[in-house]
């Protein structure tokens, strides 16, 4: 199990990047239009980077839903792979599996 402040800490951020996804596409959108004034490009640069570091989407982590594991992450089911054997040996998952011989 993780620690629950990694945990926390990545939910606020998923939050901060929820709060912000506007303000941030709008001046990504202004920063790299190359129609606009090059000083409203570096504007919109500087007032991008003012913005808070968390609230960047690349900044969030994926997690297990159900240790909270950050390594060896599974997409489509959102579980981690020892998350994955310990369920599916158990039936809990749909269409998997566990192989034995």
């Amino acid at each position: 199990m993780a620690k629950k402040s990694a945990i926390e800490k990545n939910e606020r951020r998923r939050k901060m990047v929820a709060q912000h996804a506007a303000k941030r596409a709008e001046l990504k959108s202004i920063a790299k239009n190359p129609n606009l004034d090059l000083e409203d490009r570096f504007a919109a640069r500087l007032k991008l980077a003012e913005l808070p570091r968390n609230g960047s989407k690349v900044r969030i982590r994926n997690r297990c839903e159900v240790t909270g594991r950050p390594r060896a992450y599974y997409r489509k089911l959102g579980l981690s792979r020892i998350a994955i054997r310990d369920l599916g040996s158990a039936g809990l998952v749909p269409g998997l599996t566990k192989s034995s011989w």
